[in-house]
Formats: structure tokens, sequence, C-alpha cells
């Protein structure tokens, strides 16, 4: 996970980008309204996270937390659908500690454009229906709370993007440097390589051992880890054809089981966004679904009893 889970498992109590809740039951009739009330709040707001099985005050609730470890993201995706028209994808759910006791962790990504509730978020109460979000409104944080949108909150949300493209702009700028007299500046054609040449005309180089050396390349993430989860997803499920049906919590159990975010080759942590997956994952996972059709069942079994050992060990029998 990023950074942004690191620092909402250690805050001492919630904010923009932060919300506690003690547990979900899906039962209740409001639940579902307000989980995706929170979500889109914080995706409008450029991204946070909700930790399920954490008190308003901070402390660990020892809340049930399989009901949310448990969904399916695509149905998740599909309830964000069905009030907004948007597929919006860019959230992951997982198993984590705080304070030595289990939550849950829904981090939510940043959405490319503001995301309007077109539907109300209407349920059912005791002498008749509540409100959760009405229809053409569009959700941000404010401080701890999710709360219809501002002329200001707009503002931000444009100079986030701004910034956002802006930086994507400024990384492919070369720096350029002033070079030492006698210098000269060489361009390699595509297909040209640096090899050695006892020529007299060959160009001069100077190799250095120096691991605090500029690298030779810069590494564009985006090209070597192109897929996100929800990406990642679609194009295993292309591969493999209809062999077995994927979501996105299928990837997260591997990722849990398999410590795939310990490998960089396959996983890349962008430090304000989610996870980023190579191409050389996506070819990982179909040589193991190959070899062994279990392979992702196995995942979702051991990661659940790797869930239910963890509560096991915060909250032992007496």
């Amino acid at each position: 996970m990023g950074k942004l889970v690191d620092k909402a498992l250690s805050a001492p109590k919630e904010s923009g980008m932060v919300d506690f809740k003690t547990e979900l039951n899906f039962s209740a009739p409001h639940t579902w309204c307000e989980l995706i009330k929170d979500i889109l709040a914080m995706a409008n707001s450029g991204g946070g996270v909700i930790l399920v099985g954490v008190d308003d005050s901070g402390k660990p609730s020892g809340g049930n937390l399989d009901p949310v470890l448990s969904l399916d993201p695509a149905v998740v995706t599909d309830k964000l659908f069905k009030y907004t028209g948007v597929h919006f994808g860019d959230f992951e759910i997982t198993a984590r500690t705080r304070r030595g006791k289990a939550v849950a962790a829904v981090e939510v990504g940043m959405s490319e454009t503001p995301i309007i509730f077109t539907k109300p978020g209407t349920f059912s109460v005791a002498g008749g229906q509540k409100t959760a979000f009405s229809k053409g409104t569009v959700y941000f944080r404010h401080g701890a709370k999710s709360e219809p949108g501002t002329t200001r909150d707009l503002e931000r949300y444009f100079e986030r993007r701004l910034n956002s493209v802006r930086k994507a702009w400024f990384s492919g700028i070369r720096k350029v440097t002033q070079a030492p007299p006698g210098a000269s500046v060489v361009t390699l054609t595509p297909g040209q390589e640096v090899i050695l040449s006892s020529s007299p005309r060959a160009v001069p180089v100077r190799l250095t051992d120096d691991p605090a050396a500029p690298a030779y390349r810069d590494i564009d993430h985006d090209v070597t880890h192109p897929y996100r989860q929800k990406e990642l997803v679609t194009a295993l499920s292309q591969r493999l054809a209809g062999a077995t049906s994927l979501a996105g919590y299928d990837i997260q159990c591997v990722r849990r089981i398999h410590a795939i975010d310990e490998n960089k080759r396959f996983c890349h942590h962008p430090k304000y966004t989610t996870p980023q997956y190579s191409e050389a994952f996506a070819d990982w996972l179909v040589e193991q679904f190959e070899s062994n059709a279990s392979f992702f069942d196995e995942a979702r079994r051991k990661a659940k009893e790797a869930s239910r050992s963890e509560r096991g060990q915060t909250h032992p029998m007496r």
C-alpha cells in the first residue's frame, strides 16, 4: 500500500484524508449510501483512506471486519455507478493493523473529474425515508466530514489537477547543464548504442562505478508499470479468455500472499496514488494460472486464513 495508508494508520484523529468507522453493517439501510458518499468525497478531494474497525476517538473498536474485507470491488464499483453513472474503481480494500489490532483500510485515489451524484441516496427508516445525498450534488471532504462542495472546493480540485498535469509535463523536460571546456554533446538516434571501440574516431565517454552517479536514463514507470488494478484485471480477463472470473480482490490476495509489493519488477508505488503493475506481473499471473487452475482460489483462501489468524492473535480467547 502507499504512504497515504501508513499515515492514516498512525493518524491520531479524522481529517480530510482520513475517516474512521467502527464497522460496516451492510444489513443497515444507510450503510451503502454513507460509504458511497465518503468514497466519492475523498476521490473528489484528492484521495484518502477509510479505516474500518476504528472508533471516533481513534482507538481500534474490535468491530467485525469480515463484511468489508470480503467485499468484491466490482460490487462497490457497481454501487458507485448506480448513483453517478461513472465506473470509478480507483480504490483498494486490504487488511491492516493499527496499534496492534486488526483493521480494514479502504484506500481511495483521486478522480479524474469531479464526480456528481445523478440519483439521490435515499434509504428507509422508521417513519419514512432519509437522504444521504441529493441528485446533482458533488461532495468533498471538509475536515472530518463529507459535505456538498462549494466554489472553493472546485477551485482546489482544478488546482490539484493542474499541478498534476504540470508535473507530468515537466517530468518530460530534460535538464540542461553547462558542459566543461572541450566537451561535446552527442545525440544517439534510435537503434544506436554505446559500445567499446579502439577506433581513434570513437567518441570518448567516462565510466564510473559510483552508485551515487546519475542514472544513464530516467525510468518512466507509466511505461514499465502501465496497469492500475482495474486495468490489470481487464487485461488478465482478456488474456485468460473467460477461463476464470477475476476481480480486484483476487489481485489484492495474490499481492499479500506472494509479497508482490516488495517486488519492484512487478509493482511500483507512486507517492500519491495507488500501485501500478508491470506487464511482467501480468505474464507471471497468467503463467501461474495456466500451471495451476486453482491459483487464485488458493490465494483467496490463504488471504482469508491470514486475516483470521491476525484477528485471532489480537483477540485471544479468555
